[in-house]
């Protein structure tokens, strides 16, 4: 069942050792279909040479695999709880990429220092909070999923307007509306923690960009007027 979007799971997944973003098998891309209320994930601790199509599993909303030979991703009902609570995405990726997982250990929000991150990301990529030792105990996975879409209610951030966030002590999740887009959201939050990393490291006391700028390069890209492509 669900072998296109199979296909689409597979193709996605190959893309984060293409762009760097995993070492070994530290990462996951899923993607939704919305009507069957369904989705695909990548299996859990298959390296990505190994993997083929037919290994993706389809899983339910509620976490229990539906169909596949392979335990899904250890990161499932994480991806699950987006899923059942942001209606407008349709692909989550989790990754450890290097860059935007020392941010999260440090636990900083990644501030926008500037257009390249301003195209992509209305404002800082928040950091959340470390879940508590009960949040760990009673469902780690489930929590860290409902712990995101909580504080980006508490912080008012529209996660179409910031497809990404660092979960502290732990990495970056991604997401869009199909696979292929969640992992171009990691690229770029990949890209915009290497340069905000080597941005302070050039002036410790650099403060973000103007807010008329971040406006201007977020509004031209996405906004109801949006001009910027073809």
């Amino acid at each position: 069942m669900l072998e296109e979007l199979k296909q689409k799971v597979y193709e996605a997944n190959m893309l984060l050792p293409k762009y760097g973003l995993v070492t070994f098998t530290w990462g996951n891309v899923s993607a939704v279909d919305r009507e069957q209320k369904l989705f695909v994930i990548k299996p859990s601790g298959v390296p990505y040479e190994d993997l083929k199509p037919e290994d993706m599993v389809v899983v339910a909303f509620d976490g229990q695999k539906v169909e596949g030979s392979m335990n899904p991703s250890s990161d499932t009902a994480t991806h699950a709880w987006l899923y059942k609570n942001w209606d407008s995405i349709g692909g989550v990726v989790h990754t450890h990429s290097s860059f935007a997982t020392s941010w999260a250990q440090a636990g900083r929000d990644i501030p926008c220092y500037g257009t390249t991150h301003a195209d992509y990301y209305y404002g800082e990529v928040p950091c959340l909070r470390v879940l508590t030792g009960e949040e760990i105990d009673a469902g780690y996975e489930k929590n860290t999923g409902k712990l995101i879409v909580d504080e980006f209610a508490r912080l008012n951030k529209d996660p179409e307007a910031v497809s990404a966030v660092l979960c502290k002590n732990h990495g970056p999740f991604a997401w869009g509306k199909d696979a292929e887009d969640a992992v171009h959201s990691a690229v770029v939050l990949e890209e915009v923690a290497k340069m905000a990393f080597r941005t302070e490291l050039i002036n410790p006391k650099v403060a973000p960009a103007p807010q008329v700028l971040q406006d201007k390069h977020y509004y031209r890209k996405h906004g109801a007027n949006a001009y910027y492509g073809q």
